[in-house]
């Protein structure tokens, strides 16, 4: 057991630290799902599972909420699976290693999973709590929401029954969410022929150092993306050929690093040089407040096995460069939120003559999503990709008027004596996909803080844990 186990609530820590040594992957949930049945079965618990993996837990009310109508509590099971470079880690197979830093959870050198296992362990500390007043509890577990939402998209019609549904995914505590952004995926295919290497010296050009997060919610910080860092730098370099560029590796996360294998004639190296001081200089200025510890670096190294032909590395480059990338829009409803942007994910090279480029845009406006979409596509097909986008997703209007929302701010008010702030995210929750399939639900999102989620620097807050579970705790008593 860690010391992350003797927090308070300890019924909350407990589980979360139970949920840490537990593999859960994106669509490799299965030791998850394995822990969930069991926890359902010693604590005398009726679960059902769908075909999608989805696991829901029942819990009856307690004799004096048996009139109350029933709460689904919803979290996901999966985890963003992202480590630093130079960590060795099996996220498959290896417990999460946590650390308490001054008042935080962290993680060594790879993602906690707080999103979402801090939600779950709230949902499962109020399946096996004997000391709390609830309805009829549905404790709802959906799988691969960070790659594809695939459980919510799948949720079978007969895994929820309750009309009022609290989602546990939220990260940032005194605030209340009763909206989310939709989103889509773009991912463009290059083809390119591989060539016999000229006569050239060649460099390994590296893009490190920097915060990532989420690229939703941490889309409006300023922040660099390594891809876009990296592109801009070979696209300046005068005679250069490429042999491989390499970036990023989830859809949802701003990409940290970068790097890439390219090649200048032998007469063209003292000036590389000094093309890449001055580039260095510059980018550290322009991200000396968003992204203050970038780091660029270049490197001699073997000629490669092969390098791209001309017109392909040219098409590629300037689609890098040119493609659309962070906030596109913000929201004339709600002025501090984004309402549409669109991340530059990851950049492969596959070995076989492609290159794939991965991109995802989200807005609250469903048009707006539609046309950034376009824009995407537009850069990518202009330079001689084949395009497609993926099925998406919709947002979740907010509804102010919200019976559910009033009790959750008149919990928090009298738990706290504060009005808790109430608004939308730039990010994509479950719940649209709910609405879609049951639109009669009446939703709210909280949880506690998170800081760098979707990156190795995501760390959990300990005192807005027990805030958290007190607002949870009294919501469902006040139902």
């Amino acid at each position: 057991m860690s010391d992350i186990a003797l927090l308070r609530p300890a019924a909350v820590w407990q589980e979360f630290e139970k949920i840490t040594r537990v593999p859960r992957p994106s669509k490799k949930e299965g030791q998850i799902i394995e822990h969930l049945v069991r926890f359902a079965e010693e604590n005398g618990l009726r679960y059902k599972k769908d075909a999608a993996g989805n696991v829901v837990i029942f819990k009856p009310a307690t004799p004096s909420r048996k009139e109350r109508p029933a709460v689904v509590l919803q979290s996901h099971m999966d985890m963003v699976c992202e480590k630093n470079s130079g960590v060795e880690f099996d996220f498959e197979r290896d417990p999460i290693r946590t650390r308490i830093d001054k008042g935080w959870v962290r993680a060594e050198g790879t993602t906690l999973g707080a999103d979402c296992g801090i939600g779950m362990a709230a949902a499962l500390a109020v399946l096996k709590a004997d000391d709390m007043e609830h309805p009829a509890i549905e404790a709802l577990f959906t799988v691969d929401e960070e790659t594809g939402l695939t459980g919510a998209f799948n949720l079978a019609d007969d895994m929820i029954s309750a009309k009022l549904l609290v989602n546990l995914d939220s990260e940032d505590e005194g605030e209340i969410f009763i909206g989310c952004a939709g989103g889509v995926g773009t991912t463009a295919t290059f083809n390119y022929t591989p060539r016999p290497v000229p006569e050239m010296v060649f460099f390994r050009f590296e893009v490190s150092g920097l915060q990532g997060g989420h690229s939703g919610d941490d889309i409006d910080k300023g922040r660099a993306n390594s891809n876009k860092v990296l592109a801009r730098l070979l696209y300046g370099i005068d005679g250069l050929t490429l042999s491989e560029f390499n970036g990023g590796n989830l859809h949802n996360a701003i990409p940290r690093e970068a790097w890439a294998v390219a090649g200048v004639p032998a007469g063209k190296v003292t000036a590389l040089f000094e093309y890449f001081e001055r580039f260095a200089s510059e980018i550290t200025a322009e991200y000396r407040y968003g992204d203050p510890d970038i780091d660029l670096s270049i490197s001699e190294i073997p000629a490669p096995a092969h390098v791209m032909d001309d017109v392909s590395q040219q098409s590629l480059l300037r689609a890098l460069v040119g493609v659309p990338n962070g906030v596109i829009a913000m929201s004339g409803a709600m002025p501090s939120l984004v309402e549409t942007s669109t991340n530059l994910a990851s950049v492969k090279f596959t070995g076989e003559g492609n290159i794939v480029t991965v991109t995802s845009q989200r807005s609250s406006v469903e048009s707006a999503k539609r046309y950034v979409a376009a824009s995407v596509e537009s850069v990518f097909a202009l330079a001689g990709a084949s395009v497609a986008h993926n099925e998406g997703y919709p947002g979740w209007t907010p509804n102010p008027d919200s019976p559910l929302l009033g009790l959750t701010v008149e919990s928090y008010r009298e738990l706290f004596g504060v009005e808790p702030r109430v608004r939308a995210i730039h990010a994509g929750l479950e719940c649209g996909l709910f609405l879609s399939k049951f639109p009669c639900l009446d939703m709210v999102s909280f949880g506690p803080t998170l800081r760098g989620v979707h990156s190795p620097d995501e760390q959990l807050e300990i005192a807005s844990v027990e805030k958290f579970w007190q607002l949870l705790v009294a919501l469902l008593g006040k139902i």
